[in-house]
Parts: C-alpha cells; sequence; structure tokens
C-alpha cells in the first residue's frame, strides 16, 4: 500500500498513541485529533486520505460526524473506518449506515487494522494501491513509476504520472477542472484550473507515440473523461 495521509479521531491518548504509532511504523502519514473540533480544523487545512474514526468522543458522537463528513461535498468521498467497543450487530448496522466503509471493534491488531485500511483504500481509493494497472495495452507501474505502451516506455513527468494514475484507476468516469485539481494537487493548494488544460496536453503528448493520446477524452460543459477500451 502507498503511503497515505490518515487522520486519527480518538480521545483516548494511549489508544490514538498506539494506533499511530503503528501507521507511521507502516509507512503512513498520520494526524491526529482528540475530537471532532480538533478534526474539523485539520479537515479544514487538507483532506486525509483515511479517516480513523473513534464512536466516542467527547464534542460528538462518532456517527454524527461521520454523517457530517458523508453530508459534505469537500469530504463526501474520504474513505471512514469506525473504531468502537460496540459489538453488537446493530450497533455496527448503525456505524455503516453513518457512512462509514467498515467497522472494527476494540481491542483490534495492528495486523488486522491495517488490513481493514488497505481494503479500504484499495476500494474507495484505488489510486493509492501499489497494483499494476493496465488498460488498452498501456500499463502503469505505481512502485517502479513507470508507464509502457504495448512494450515499449513512455516518458511523462511527474504530474502527468499522477493524473495518469488517477484517470486509469477511475475509468469512465468524467471529472470537472477542479475535481482533478482536489485529486491531484489537493484542494487547500491554490492553483489556476487552466492548469489541468496544460497537463492534459502534456499527458497527450506523452500518450501520443503510443497512438492512445485520444483514452484522454473532453467531456464539453463538464471536463475530462478516461475512456477504457478493454471489454
Amino acid at each position: 500500500m502507498t503511503q497515505a495521509s490518515i487522520l486519527v479521531i480518538e480521545d483516548e491518548e494511549a489508544i490514538q498513541e498506539l494506533i499511530a504509532v503503528n501507521l507511521e511504523h507502516a509507512g503512513h502519514r498520520v494526524q491526529r485529533a482528540a475530537s471532532a473540533s480538533q478534526a474539523r480544523v485539520l479537515i479544514r487545512d487538507a483532506l486525509p486520505d483515511l479517516v480513523l474514526l473513534d464512536w466516542l468522543l467527547p464534542d460528538t458522537p462518532g456517527i454524527d460526524f461521520a454523517k457530517q463528513l458523508r453530508a459534505d461535498r469537500r469530504t463526501r468521498d474520504i474513505p471512514i473506518i469506525m473504531l468502537t467497543a460496540r459489538a453488537q450487530e446493530q450497533d455496527k448496522v448503525s456505524g455503516l449506515e453513518s457512512g462509514a466503509d467498515d467497522y472494527i471493534t476494540k481491542p483490534f491488531s495492528a495486523r488486522e487494522l491495517l488490513a481493514r485500511i488497505q481494503a479500504v483504500m484499495r476500494r474507495r481509493a484505488p489510486q493509492l494501491a501499489d497494483e499494476i494497472v493496465e488498460i488498452d495495452g498501456l500499463i502503469l507501474d505505481p512502485v517502479a513509476h513507470r508507464v509502457t505502451a504495448r512494450g515499449s516506455p513512455l516518458e511523462m513527468t511527474p504530474t502527468e504520472f499522477r493524473l495518469l494514475r488517477f484517470f486509469m484507476t477511475h475509468p469512465e468516469r468524467a471529472y470537472s477542472r477542479q475535481q482533478l485539481l482536489d485529486a491531484i494537487w489537493g484542494d487547500h493548494i491554490f492553483v489556476d484550473e487552466r492548469t489541468v488544460d496544460v497537463h492534459i496536453r502534456r499527458l497527450r503528448k506523452a500518450l501520443e507515440p503510443a497512438a492512445l493520446d485520444d483514452l484522454v477524452e473532453t467531456v464539453h460543459g463538464t471536463g475530462y473523461r478516461f475512456r477504457n477500451n478493454v471489454t
């Protein structure tokens, strides 16, 4: 699993420390909050790749905070894993119905937590997984940071690589320029929307030698879409 930015929202200091240490040891970047209000400040500055959310918080119940994240356009797609000592089936159902992607019952092992994180990230944020992606003979290897087309290497900048990786892991969906800015540059960094057009042109130019530049389609009135020719 590629290094991810994970926000741990847990008010019990010992548990928060244990989770953070294990996540950092696994290579993730960790931010910590002991309440929903602290988490809001951190999320306002930068969106995390995933949230570990405790059920019981001192200011706002975890399930209510999860609902708030899902109701906000800016945060609705952040993967959420609920952490709780509640083991009853109805509690699990309530947690999932609040918008959580998974539910893990305390106490849990570091190995189980990391496996759950990897599974959720693979489903909700495939661009952060380490798996090789292939579409129509175009192969992107995120570990080697290499792109090949029918056996021949393609040269591109780090930004074009990230853009292509996002497209290849989200094919056949139209994205606005603002959505692409948020996904590639981060929503906390100001970049003009015209920058997206520049990098789209560069990405198409990088794909030209393999005659695959037409995979990046312009969706008039919306933005761009990556075509999946695989049937």
